[in-house]
Formats: C-alpha cells, sequence, structure tokens
C-alpha cells in the first residue's frame, strides 16, 4: 500500500509545475469539457452509482445516508451547472494583494499562488468528488482524491470521465487521482506523504477528521463536524422560528450544516414547542429534550443526556433545551459547539449583537437557517468543504483557499 500512494503522490507532484501555470483560458476550457463530458456520460455513472446504491442497502446502511450517496439525472446537471459558476469567478492565481517599493528601491509584490498538490479525504458523497477536482483545477492545484468505499464505483466514474476530459484537452490527466483502495491502510499512507502533498483536507464525520488530525505528518486543514445550534430567543417571530429551525434540521438532515441542537428561551418555549412538533412529527423527527421540554410536549420527548447535546446526528434527531437567558444559551453553545454554524432568531437587536459577538464559530446566523453555510450559497461556485480552524482558511473553503502567498521582489542590484 506505501508504493501504491507513493506512487500516486509523485505522479501528483510531476504534474504540479504544469497546473500551476496553466492560463485562465485553459482552466476555463478545461472545466467547461468537464461539465459537458459529465452530462454526456450521465448514463455510465448512474450505472456505477447504482452498484454503489445496491451495496449499501445491502449493508445496512441508513435512508439518510444512501440520498447523500444518490445521483440522479437531476443531480448531475446540477454537479454541471455548478462548475459554470466556478468558471464565472475570478480566478485567484496571479493576484497581487499588495506590495511597496522600500527605501533601498526593492520593489516587493504579494501574489497569490497554487497550493501544489491537494489531497482530499472524504466520505459517501459523489459531488465533492467532482467539487474537489474542479475547484483544484480553477486555483491550478493537483488533486488527490480518495472518497468512502460505499461510492467507489461512483467515484471511478466519475474520475474517469474528468480525467478523460483532461486528456481531450492536450492536458496530463493526474492532474486529478483517485485513490482506489478506499481500506484505512491508504488513507493513513495520505496523511504521511511528506514531500509530495502540499496539505491534506479531510471532509467527513468527527472520525475520520480526528484521525486525520491526530495522524498526519502533513499540513492540515481542518474541516469540521457540524455540531450546530439555533437558539429561539425570548424577542422571536415564532412562526420565523418554527420555519427556520424545521428547515435547519429536516431539509437535509445528513449535511454538515443541518441543525443538531435546538435551545428556547423559558418564556416562549410553551407556544413555540408545540407548533415546532407538529411540524417535525410530518418528518418524524426524533426530539431528546431537557426535563422542561418533556413536560410541555409529553412523552413523544424522549429524555436527553449530555452525549446528546455533544452528538451530530446527521439524521431526523435533534436535543432540545430549554435555557432561563440569552447567556445560559452562548454557555451551552460555548460547552458543545464544534464552530461551524450557530443561530439566533430575535428581533432583538442588542441580542443579535451579543450573539454575534461572544459565539466562537465559522458562520454566525441572525434569523436565518445554518443551511446556508455553503461555498455555492456564499457565491464561491463551490467548497472544498467548511473550515472550522482559525489558520489560513474559516468557514466555506472556494478558490481563495486553495491559494497562498508568495513575495516576489525586483532589484536592481541590491545588497545588504
Amino acid at each position: 500500500m506505501e508504493h501504491q500512494i507513493l506512487a500516486l503522490g509523485k505522479r501528483a507532484k510531476a504534474v504540479a509545475a504544469q497546473a500551476s501555470i496553466l492560463q485562465t483560458q485553459q482552466k476555463h476550457d478545461l472545466l467547461h469539457t468537464i461539465a459537458q463530458a459529465l452530462i454526456s456520460q450521465t448514463d455510465f455513472i448512474l450505472t456505477q452509482n447504482q452498484i454503489d446504491i445496491t451495496q449499501a442497502k445491502e449493508n445496512g446502511i441508513s435512508e439518510v445516508m444512501i440520498d447523500r450517496l444518490s445521483l440522479t439525472k437531476e443531480r448531475i446537471l446540477s454537479i454541471a451547472n455548478a462548475i459554470q459558476k466556478v468558471i464565472d469567478l475570478p480566478d485567484p492565481v496571479g493576484i497581487i494583494e499588495g506590495g511597496e517599493k522600500r527605501p533601498n528601491g526593492l520593489e516587493i509584490s504579494k501574489v497569490r499562488v497554487p497550493l501544489g498538490v491537494v489531497g482530499i479525504i472524504f466520505e459517501s458523497r459523489p459531488n465533492v468528488t467532482v467539487d474537489a477536482a474542479v475547484l483544484c483545477i480553477k486555483s491550478g492545484n493537483v488533486a488527490l482524491l480518495r472518497g468512502g468505499k460505499e461510492a467507489i464505483h461512483t467515484n471511478l466514474a466519475l474520475v474517469s470521465v474528468i480525467r478523460d476530459a483532461i486528456c481531450s484537452c492536450g492536458l496530463p490527466e493526474d492532474m486529478v487521482q483517485l485513490v482506489e483502495d478506499t481500506s484505512r491502510d491508504s488513507a493513513f499512507e495520505m496523511m504521511k506523504l511528506n514531500g509530495y502533498l502540499d496539505v491534506l483536507i479531510p471532509r467527513g464525520g468527527a472520525g475520520l477528521i480526528q484521525s486525520v488530525v491526530k495522524n498526519a505528518t502533513v499540513p492540515v486543514i481542518e474541516t469540521g463536524t457540524g455540531n450546530c445550534h439555533i437558539y429561539v430567543d425570548e424577542w422571536a417571530d415564532l412562526d420565523m422560528a418554527v420555519s427556520i429551525v424545521n428547515n435547519a434540521k429536516t431539509s437535509r438532515p445528513s449535511v454538515c450544516n443541518a441543525c443538531e441542537s435546538l435551545l428556547v428561551h423559558e418564556s416562549v418555549a410553551g407556544a413555540f414547542l408545540p407548533k415546532l412538533s407538529k411540524e417535525f412529527q410530518t418528518h418524524q423527527v426524533i426530539m431528546l429534550g431537557c426535563p422542561k421540554t418533556q413536560q410541555i410536549l409529553g412523552d413523544i420527548v424522549l429524555p436527553v443526556c449530555e452525549q446528546d447535546y455533544a452528538t451530530e446526528f446527521l439524521d431526523y434527531r435533534i436535543s432540545i433545551k430549554v435555557v432561563s437567558s440569552l447567556e445560559e444559551a452562548i454557555e451551552h453553545i460555548h460547552t458543545y459547539s464544534t464552530k461551524h454554524s450557530e443561530c439566533i432568531v430575535t428581533n432583538h437587536l442588542q441580542h443579535a449583537r451579543l450573539f454575534t459577538s461572544k459565539v466562537d464559530a465559522a458562520a454566525v446566523y441572525v434569523n436565518a437557517s445554518t443551511r446556508f453555510t455553503d461555498g455555492e450559497e456564499f457565491g464561491l461556485g463551490a467548497e472544498i468543504g467548511i473550515s472550522t480552524q482559525k489558520l489560513h482558511a474559516r468557514g466555506p473553503m472556494g478558490l481563495q483557499e486553495l491559494t497562498t502567498i508568495k513575495y516576489i521582489i525586483q532589484g536592481n542590484g541590491q545588497i545588504r
């Protein structure tokens, strides 16, 4: 296994210089070719995706997770359309961020350049395969992709289509590579690929992310799990709050920006929770609540434990706590947040300001669903992941986050 991953790393490094100097129009022509190829090869991709879906069902994978894995003609078209949005974005490579002329005559420029070889380890979401490849191409990087075993046939098909498109444009197909071995050993070897991987980005559940963070010797950008909270304030519009919480929990519960924990001020809990419960019952959401929640809603609420407050369910489950104040809500979020996306629903300006200033997260919302934490929704075209760390990149990672800085200094014989 070590030799296989090393070989992929060497091939990626060998084409990194060529990828980094592609002109913007070359990249756009390639991305357009990839989008058209995905559409023309839809039947082939869906056939391979069906193999993965069948195996997932046989292995007892939940319907929510199968939805993450599944492709349709409409989803493939949406993926292709997202590529066009990336094409429409400014090319970050070569942008001059700043500079100055020093008293000694040196002219210093701060220029954006690609990271180099970007490794992405992700779980069973085929759209990530295309998003990662496309963002790396546009930002002048080489992509080394390793998806989950549940999506291996789909990923093989997608990467095959992408590599064929790259070849048809007269460019090296190794600009995008897929690790075909989905064992833990292959992931571990990627984590140790020093000298070939410039950065490794894990995108998936808490177990995957923590494994990469703890074991990697290559640089890592940590994308976080999403234990996202919504706090319904005493000054909230309750109908708006019901709509926001219901959307954040049920529109797609298997994604990292879904709401997992709900906090409700005690003065509005009696009116709000029954309204929300009616919406939740249509989706069969399992509610895990504190004693006050159980008192208001009765037997339909299961008792909550501390571990529930810390859990990213990725399912139709939610933890609920009734709190006595904004300060208690913020303290609860500080205790259990994964620093992904947090929300307050309120019409009180000062409460909104306190919440946004005191809550430490990549995205903090006032009166809007946490489901908007997404590269496309933020105008980035697509995303490589949602970073919950504070160095280099935070929040949805788009093109600019896949570049770094190079200082270029022009002189005329200066010495020191």
